[in-house]
This record gives structure tokens, sequence and C-alpha cells, in this order.
């Protein structure tokens, strides 16, 4: 528990940066995103504030609960996991070859690595070395209930169908806006790109690596 209260603190701070950045708040984190993380003034980077500041946030206090009553989280723990693993190799990748961000814009002719102080970059691995999420036991069947499941056919597990059919359909549309930040000349990439998700034209890389 501990250790998801310390996590739980940093999401606060997310929220509140995201918060500031978005005009409801003032004051509060100013300083630290200017000469800190000025890679969160970025598009991208408030979701990613809004999204560890809400969903993370939450995902913590529910695995807290959990510990205290003795409950199994392994499911939102690998929830966590996955997420917040995507989150830090977006941000890794997007700072290697992405434009720079710096005091008052973008700077196109550096690294968002530079731009960066080697201080912020350890609290974002860390947390990919927890095993936090995967330390609940796993529930135990039978052998004979794990071979009745496998002879049955697909059609007659309609949750796995409907976990096949929101995988595929998301794979699909995934693949679309992949073809989008390729820059595809399609008419229907350039309308999606322009009237429903132009922040995939950021100059920063997150949008790009993301998808």
């Amino acid at each position: 528990p501990a250790v998801f209260v310390v996590f739980s603190f940093t999401s606060v701070v997310d929220l509140i940066i995201s918060l500031e950045e978005d005009g409801y708040i003032s004051g509060f984190m100013e300083v630290y995103v200017r000469e800190g993380e000025p890679y969160l003034r970025t598009a991208h980077g408030i979701m990613v504030c809004y999204w560890d500041g809400i969903v993370h946030y939450g995902l913590y206090l529910a695995m807290i609960a959990a510990i205290g009553q003795r409950k199994s989280y392994r499911n939102l723990g690998l929830f966590w996991l996955g997420s917040l693993t995507m989150s830090i190799v977006v941000f890794l990748l997007g700072n290697l070859i992405g434009t720079g961000v710096r005091r008052g814009g973008l700077d196109p002719t550096s690294s968002p690595c530079r731009s960066l102080q080697a201080a912020f970059i350890p609290p974002h691995l860390l947390p990919s070395t927890c095993p936090m999420g995967c330390r609940a036991e796993n529930p135990v069947f039978s052998l004979s209930q794990v071979a009745e499941e496998q002879r049955k056919h697909l059609y007659q597990r309609p949750q796995d169908m409907g976990l096949v059919l929101v995988l595929l359909l998301t794979a699909a549309f995934t693949f679309f806006r992949g073809m989008v930040v390729l820059d595809c000349p399609a008419d229907s990439c350039f309308e999606y790109i322009y009237q429903h998700e132009p922040y995939l034209r950021d100059p920063v890389s997150y949008p790009k690596v993301q998808v």
C-alpha cells in the first residue's frame, strides 16, 4: 500500500499540472513545468497528466482498498502496469526522435532529451520495474475445467468472441491512424487528421509514437 500511496501523490501532482495548463487553476506548478518538464505543455503531455491524475489515481485507490480488504487486485494491477509501461515507452522514444521543447515553445534544433534534466528520467523508469501488479495469485482451475473450456468453439464462448471482435476493431482503427501519421495521401486520412485528431500533426513525436 505504501508504494501505491506514493504513486497516488504523483498522480495528484499530474492532475494539478493538467488543470493549470488548461487554465482552470494557476500558481501551483508553473515554475516546475517551465524549468523541469516543459514537454508536459504539449497536447500529449497534458492528456498524459489527465490520464495519470484520473485513471491511474483511481486504480491506486482501488488497489489500496483491495489490499486493505485482503482481496485480489491482479486485474487492476495488470491494467495499471500495462498503461504505465505504454506511457514510459512513448515518453522515452518520443524524447529520442522528436522535436525539442524549451521555455516559451518548441525548439526544432534539439531533441527533447536535451531539454529535460536527467533527474526526471529515473521516476519514469522506476514504476516499470515494480512487480506489484502481478503479485496477487492467479485463480486456480483444475485440469478438467481447463480441458473443458478449450474444447469449446469460439462461438460457444461469448466473452472470448466479444474480446476478439473488440481487438480486431481496435487493430483496424489503430492501423488507420498509423496510415494517417505516415502522411497517407488518401482523402479519408487527410480529412481525419484535420477534423478529428489534428494533434497528430504536433511537431513533437509523442502522438506518432503512441499510434
